[in-house]
């Protein structure tokens, strides 16, 4: 009996080893499906992310361990959690969403057991659902010019998160369109600012484009209004007001007056030719000198003016006017007369147009006013005429620019006697009221000699 149990296995072993006779195999493991699905939801907030894994027929796997990665900031790949399916083949998980949508994309794995084959799902991104946001644009109403002010800017969601980033910021000025002044980047407190120094009146805006978890915006406008530096003058509410219309000079350069005397430069002598220099005119270009210099003009704001003046006077004149600067007595405007054109009428610049517009100056190789073939004492460049609609001149054919004015004087810029301050400063640096209520825009230098220049010929009274 033992032999015949001995016997069998011993031909079941052969069998076996001839192949004659094959093992039983082990069952093969089911293969499964992970799949893997989120709600979407704001950033910074939880949203559950669910796991299903189900075999090839659909049946759930229960109990099994599915680990959750996900996507890191550099772009791999991390674990973030381990569930286990319930009896529905189910695994939710509660993850907070970043902001930044590449660190919001899991993908889960299952290693598989005997009966179940491992498997690993698709990478799912879980969708950001965009907050609305709110830009808000602040600071100083105003700015005295020349100076400058920081305008800040703010950042938030609407429920008041800080939010960082780009911020286009936009300028517009009188008269203009928007245009773009910079772009800036807020922080992670959701604020910025930036310095500006407007020299006219601006309004500012600010624009926000929308980040992949935040909505874009639009700021307030914010209005900062230009200051004058100076004084403002504040002339009769019946006072007429120039007939001739001239741009506002370009701002002042430098500190103070800041008077530059050179020689005339080729750009300035062009227009001057054929208009308040030409032939037969009684000083050539090498006796005169081109100046320019700071002035305060009627609004408080300081511009930058010029004239052109005789070699030996132009130093007098603009210490003169230098003097006006530093007291804060205020110039309309300070344009060379070949500016406003050739005039037919006076054989020179047309300094009726001049006049009209309230305009100092000084050279202008012309006749007098009023006085056809009498040569101007304006011809030398050593006459200055200041603020000329405020101060006429009067003569027996008539007064220019206006009448309006003649009686009446003005503590900063129209003068009736000589005790007026500015006649004093005048005074001082060498320039003569010559003509007095005659003429009392027109004062004239001291000549190289020391002397006053005589009245040209054939002007026997005023010489304008």
């Amino acid at each position: 009996m033992h032999l015949g149990r001995y016997l069998g296995s011993f031909v079941v072993s052969g069998l076996l080893a001839v192949g004659l006779l094959a093992p039983a195999h082990a069952a093969e493991p089911v293969p499964t499906t992970l799949t893997l699905s989120g709600r979407p939801a704001y950033a910074d907030t939880d949203t559950p992310v669910q796991v299903d894994l189900v075999q090839q027929d659909g049946t759930p796997v229960a109990g099994a361990g599915v680990v959750l990665s996900r996507r890191t900031a550099q772009g791999g790949w991390a674990p973030a959690y381990t569930l286990t399916t319930d009896e529905a083949g189910h695994a939710t998980v509660d993850v907070t969403l970043s902001r930044v949508p590449r660190e919001n994309t899991f993908q889960a794995s299952y290693a598989g057991d005997e009966a179940h084959a491992a498997a690993t799902s698709e990478a799912v991104t879980v969708a950001l659902v965009r907050r609305s946001s709110v830009l808000h644009l602040g600071g100083p109403s105003s700015v005295v010019d020349e100076k400058s002010v920081t305008v800040k800017v703010g950042w938030l969601t609407g429920n008041g998160d800080p939010v960082a980033g780009r911020v286009r910021i936009f300028r517009k000025t009188p008269g203009h369109h928007w245009k773009p002044f910079r772009s800036i980047r807020t922080g992670d407190d959701g604020l910025a600012d930036f310095r500006t120094g407007p020299r006219v009146d601006t309004r500012w805006r600010a624009v926000a484009p929308p980040l992949a978890w935040v909505k874009g915006d639009t700021s307030n406008v914010h209005r900062i209004d230009n200051l004058p530096p100076g004084m403002r003058v504040k002339l009769p509410g019946s006072a007429p007001h120039p007939r001739v219309k001239v741009p506002v000079q370009p701002h002042a350069v430098g500190d103070g007056p800041n008077v530059v005397i050179r020689h005339i430069p080729d750009r300035v002598w062009g227009q001057m030719t054929g208009r308040t220099w030409h032939a037969g005119c009684p000083v050539g270009r090498a006796s005169l000198r081109y100046v320019r210099i700071n002035y305060w003009d009627y609004q408080g704001y300081r511009r930058r003016g010029e004239f052109v003046a005789n070699v030996d006077a132009a130093g007098r004149i603009a210490g003169a006017l230098a003097e006006m600067y530093n007291r804060g007595f205020p110039i309309r405007s300070m344009y060379r007369e070949d500016r406003f054109g050739w005039s037919k009428r006076l054989r020179g610049g047309n300094d009726y147009a001049s006049m009209a517009a309230g305009n100092s100056s000084v050279f202008n190789c012309r006749d007098v006013v009023n006085r056809p073939g009498v040569r101007s004492p304006h011809s030398y460049g050593r006459a200055l005429d200041l603020n000329t609609w405020e101060n006429p001149y009067r003569s027996a054919r008539g007064t220019v620019p206006n009448r309006w004015w003649q009686p009446r004087s003005h503590p900063w810029v129209a003068w009736r006697s000589r005790s007026h301050r500015v006649v004093e400063i005048m005074a001082a640096h060498g320039l003569r009221w010559t003509y007095g209520l005659g003429d009392t825009q027109h004062f004239d230098a001291l000549a190289g000699n020391g002397r006053y220049l005589a009245r040209p010929a054939g002007c026997d009274g005023v010489c304008e």
